[in-house]
């Protein structure tokens, strides 16, 4: 919400600084963004007067003599389209400053010497969105009551200085003057002036020509006037000024009133042609399946049932509370015009500006509320300001339907309750103060009293409401501090948090660099890397269909920043992510997905960089498998790997399930060629982890064991095998020989050749024993070895060579 400060200084009598009023707002529950000023770096600038304006040959230049008053006529060189003789304009002096700083100079165009320039509004730094469109291609014409040679600021009001509210949707009351009026009234104690629109109605009653009805529960209240002789014109300079400054475009005098209407009542209105109507009744009612409308930004609607209509002849000519139909828009033609004021429900007007994205000053305020006391007052207001502004004659009386419940809302408490919420020592005369100053009733005692709240004020609903209004007009730091009177509770990482944590410190530990990527991506990529492929949430208004569903694996996203990251020639890259990952498990349409904590990384390039002593080192299957180990051993708990060719989009050799027992935890593997292509990414190594069930999985910590006081023993073995064999195969049949003080397997070698023999290998192992309680002997260490071989020759065939 932009607040013009001296709009806001005719309501209320305030005359502090407007940096002072900012932080005395924001620190009483409206925040306050920020306050500007339109004039700002603005220098030397100044009303003038067209002379003469003559075409120079073969340009589109003009030749002005300008009377810039105290200054003298000066010659200026101008390319506006609109400019000439006899008009007041804005003109920039030599040594003038105009937006983004730039200084006007004196200097020569096509040979004519040209002492100054004639400006727009852009070029003062007023925004192409707000500038009126008669001037959006040329210069601004200031009004005939200008002064030559004085300020152009005090003319546009670019002197004025513009608040910047940060409205929460339970202050909705402040996105009108009269909202924020109120408010700083009762800050600052002072009474509140409204300005009072006199109402001179005709002899014609509105009721014999037009008629209203409403055949919806989402609209309880719709009321409507009638004017004729309706003159189109722009507005006069003030209600341009003050438009611009809030942020609206000026468009003429009747769309001019609604806008300013909204603004200060904070009442959404609307204008409809009267004589572009195809009957005498106007009907709001939800849309039908298949209905179209052109709203007035020329786009072709198709509507759903769940939007709200107005009609006239069965035919949709408004969209109620987001935009109207361009078939019944007010233009320079038209004469007799018909005013809409009325209550909608905040949820439909939602859905509907939110699907077709069609977010409007009036659609944001049905969301939020409007005050229900003023409805009648307000289109009251626009018919009086149109009928002095547009020459018009207004019929007599409101055509309306429906009711509307403008009492008080009451709300009881007590004294006691007040002090003890707030911790304060109030005396019922400092409650009377404090809504007195913010125009509530009160009648009681300080045992029960009951609050009057005025319908403006729709947030304040129960006993807290109050609370919260007595303390920030008291002043929140007039609040008494105290500490806890107990020692409260340890705060304490979850279960959940302290293994992100774990997973976190291992991974950074070992290189890798965190990224985030987008929950949301493609429906192929959402599946693309999944295990178990579910159903596929998608949102119903995606921005584009690169972020149109939700994730089942983290290793897309991370994909696409490998790739963004290869482009831009860095390619050694080692990165992991710690998220969500989304199972839908019911229908997409009702049920929420289930929410899976995940754990996923990606490496490609080198490990290490060549130097004089050392190789290259690049990334392959075993070193990103050590990453996964590394967590596992952190984590204590003992999984095994087993050989996969599931996924299309991981290579068939170089890819392994992660299992704990007979549960997958994960995988780790290589990015298939042909997918590694589709990334535009060289060779690159993933894993992804399911953090859910490892949490579910992980026991409490082993106790510390003491180092053991006797030497381990290590034998070396090479065994000849089939080539079929795993390394897992191999580490089970040893487990499988049941020797007690095997401590440590550790694969040292692999070797394959003709000399072998065709189909088989060699793998050499490092066995380690040691007894924790004793020195093992030689002749014990051979008896745990000829266990070992006979059980790897029982189960694999293998020899020991």
């Amino acid at each position: 919400m932009l607040v013009s400060y001296k709009w806001l200084k005719e309501l209320v009598d305030v005359d502090v600084a407007s940096s002072d009023l900012a932080e005395k707002m924001s620190t009483t529950g409206i925040e306050v963004e920020g306050v500007s000023s339109p004039a700002a770096g603005l220098s030397k600038i100044v009303v003038g007067e067209v002379l003469t304006c003559e075409d120079i040959p073969e340009t589109h230049l003009h030749l002005c003599q300008v009377d810039t008053g105290a200054e003298g006529v000066r010659q200026i060189v101008c390319g506006a389209p609109n400019v000439k003789a006899g008009i007041k304009v804005i003109v920039a002096l030599p040594g003038a400053r105009i937006a983004d700083n730039y200084k006007i100079k004196k200097g020569k165009i096509r040979g004519y010497e040209s002492l100054g320039m004639i400006c727009s509004l852009a070029e003062l730094g007023i925004s192409d969105s707000v500038i009126p469109k008669e001037f959006a291609d040329g210069i601004q014409i200031l009004p005939e009551e200008a002064v030559n040679g004085q300020e152009v600021f005090s003319y546009l009001d670019l002197d004025d200085e513009v608040i910047e509210l940060s409205i929460t949707p339970n202050r909705a009351d402040a996105l009108s003057m009269l909202g924020v009026a109120h408010e700083v009234a009762a800050i600052y104690d002072k009474a509140v002036q409204f300005k009072e629109f006199p109402l001179i109605e005709g002899a014609k009653s509105a009721q014999e020509e037009l008629a209203v009805k409403i055949e919806t529960s989402k609209s309880p209240y719709y009321a409507a006037r009638i004017l004729e002789d309706v003159t189109i014109a722009p507005s006069p300079q003030w209600l341009q000024n003050l438009l611009m400054n809030e942020g609206i475009r000026p468009i003429n005098n009747v769309v001019d009133v609604t806008n300013y209407i909204l603004l200060y009542f904070g009442q959404p209105m609307h204008a409809f042609d009267l004589d572009s109507f195809e009957a005498r009744e106007i009907l709001v009612r939800e849309a039908r399946a298949g209905e179209k409308l052109v709203t007035l930004d020329g786009e072709d609607r198709e509507l759903e049932e769940t939007d709200l209509v107005i009609t006239v002849a069965d035919k949709p000519v408004a969209l109620a509370g987001v935009m109207g139909g361009q078939a019944t828009e007010i233009s320079n033609k038209s004469q007799r015009i018909v005013l809409e004021a009325a209550v909608f429900e905040g949820k439909s007007i939602r859905k509907t500006s939110s699907r077709l994205g069609l977010r409007s000053e009036s659609s944001s305020r049905f969301e939020k509320g409007i005050n229900l006391a003023t409805v009648n007052a307000a289109l009251d207001a626009a018919a009086s300001m149109i009928v002095e502004l547009a020459g018009a004659s207004l019929y007599q009386g409101r055509i309306a339907a429906g009711q509307l419940d403008t009492s008080d809302r009451e709300v009881s408490t007590s004294l006691v309750d007040v002090n003890r919420v707030l911790g304060t020592d109030l005396d019922y005369s400092d409650i009377e103060d404090i809504f007195r100053r913010l125009g509530f009733g009160l009648a009681g005692s300080a045992a029960e009293f009951t609050v009057s709240v005025p319908r403006r004020r729709w947030d304040i609903t129960i006993p807290a409401d109050l609370y919260e209004e007595i303390a920030r007009i008291y002043g929140y730091d007039r609040l008494p501090v105290t500490l806890p009177r107990d020692g409260g509770t340890a705060g304490e990482l979850t279960p959940t948090q302290k293994l992100r944590r774990q997973v976190r410190d291992v991974a950074e530990g070992l290189g890798l660099t965190e990224v985030i990527s987008y929950a949301l991506t493609t429906p192929e990529k959402a599946v693309e890397f999944s295990l178990a492929p579910s159903k596929l949430t998608e949102l119903m208004w995606p921005m584009s269909v690169e972020r149109s569903v939700l994730r089942q694996n983290m290793l897309a996203g991370m994909l696409d920043i490998v790739s963004y990251n290869v482009a831009r020639k860095n390619k050694d890259l080692a990165l992991y992510e710690i998220g969500k990952i989304f199972e839908q498990k019911g229908d997409p349409k009702k049920d929420l997905p289930h929410e899976i904590n995940s754990f996923a990384f990606a490496l490609t390039g080198l490990v290490s960089q060549k130097d004089f002593q050392t190789p290259a080192v690049p990334v392959d299957f075993f070193y990103a498998k050590g990453i996964v180990e590394a967590i596992f051993e952190d984590l204590h708990l003992e999984v095994t790997y087993e050989a996969d060719s599931s996924l299309a989009s991981l290579h068939p050799g170089r890819t392994a399930l992660i299992r704990l027992g007979e549960q997958v935890l994960g995988y780790v593997g290589q990015i298939h060629p042909k997918t590694a292509k589709d990334y535009d990414i060289p060779e690159t190594y993933v894993a992804e982890l399911n953090l859910s069930a490892i949490e579910a999985a992980l026991t409490p910590k082993p106790a510390f064991k003491e180092i053991s006081k006797f030497p381990a023993v290590t034998r070396d073995m090479a065994l000849l095998l089939e080539a079929k064999v795993s390394h897992k195969e191999v580490v089970e049949a040893i487990h499988a020989a049941g020797v007690k003080r095997l401590t440590d397997i550790k694969l040292f070698d692999i070797f394959s050749g003709e000399k072998l023999g065709v189909g088989l290998k060699s793998m050499a192992y490092s066995l380690t024993f040691q007894n924790p309680a004793d020195t093992l002997s030689d002749e014990e260490v051979a008896k745990y070895m000829d266990k070992i071989q006979k059980s790897l020759a029982e189960k694999l065939g293998a020899e020991v060579r």
